[in-house]
């Protein structure tokens, strides 16, 4: 079923521009914005109005959807829109800025008279594109029914978990396993390379037993086939790293793993491996 909601996205970058274009796919009448008008201008051809503003893009919204690297940049679009950001507007937070940063946009919702909900989402580039994305949200139960159209176009499932906030630090949960086992993957890839051994064989030594996974699989195949493009860059990965150190320190517990996954993830920006996927912290290993 079509959709007729006036939907502003602001940030149209690996994720953002997915969204956005399934929204548009499905009937909404979609503006976008990004800090970069070039990475939004494709949106064009497939439905959406690329704004020159974040005040141009959010004129008139119902829903207003953020997907942007960090907190401060969230709160400096949102500002940059205030002009025009209409009053009963829905602000969806989908950026993963972490604890502190959650809490400023809810304190800023809040002076804006805006309602708000706290989704970031579970998955990367291809779940994205396939309007199969896990969405974490939180806010108030009444907004659920206002909101959930737009979740069930770019994702798979929706999970309400409570109070605005709630869902941002489950995802900062998920993002320490995704950090440890990305971790695990490459330091294992790397010891079978060092050791002389063809490291297909670790992949093929696991494969369908206990402690085998389609997510080893996959980022161990592209370090082996040395095939980086994008899904999740090392760069955002060590942003979330950091993040979930935070999310630690607030809740006053040790997470070794996590701040040893932040460490290798650093050293493979500092090698210049930045901008490539994730898995390219794998290179950490040498450096």
């Amino acid at each position: 079923m079509l959709g007729d909601m006036k939907i502003a996205v602001l940030g149209t970058g690996l994720m953002g521009a997915p969204i956005a274009a399934n929204l548009a796919a499905a009937g909404h009448e979609v503006r976008v914005w990004n800090r970069t008008r070039a990475k939004a201008e494709p949106l064009a051809a497939q439905g959406a109005t690329v704004a020159d503003s974040p005040a141009a893009a959010v004129e008139g919204a119902e829903i207003v959807l953020t997907m942007l690297n960090d907190g401060p940049t969230v709160t400096a679009a949102i500002q940059a829109a205030v002009e025009s950001l209409p009053h009963d507007a829905v602000w969806i937070q989908a950026s993963t800025v972490g604890i502190a940063s959650t809490e400023d946009h809810i304190a800023l919702a809040r002076s804006l008279g805006l309602e708000f909900v706290d989704a970031p989402v579970l998955g990367s580039t291809k779940p994205a594109a396939e309007g199969k994305l896990v969405v974490l949200a939180s806010g108030a139960e009444e907004l659920r029914e206002r909101v959930q159209p737009v979740f069930d176009v770019i994702g798979a499932r929706t999970m309400w978990v409570g109070d605005a906030g709630a869902s941002s630090k489950l995802k900062l949960v998920a993002n320490s396993w995704v950090l440890a086992l990305t971790a695990a993957v490459g330091e294992a890839v790397s010891l079978a390379e060092a050791s002389g051994l063809d490291p297909k064989l670790f992949l093929e030594a696991v494969s369908g037993g206990a402690i085998d996974t389609p997510y080893l699989q996959m980022k161990g195949g592209a370090i082996i086939a040395r095939s980086f493009e994008p899904a999740f860059t090392v760069e955002n990965a060590l942003k979330d790293a950091r993040l979930v150190e935070e999310a630690a320190e607030r809740a006053n517990v040790r997470l070794d793993v996590a701040q040893a996954s932040a460490e290798r993830l650093s050293r493979a920006v500092d090698g210049g491996h930045g901008d490539k996927d994730m898995a390219a912290s794998y290179f950490a290993s040498y450096e």
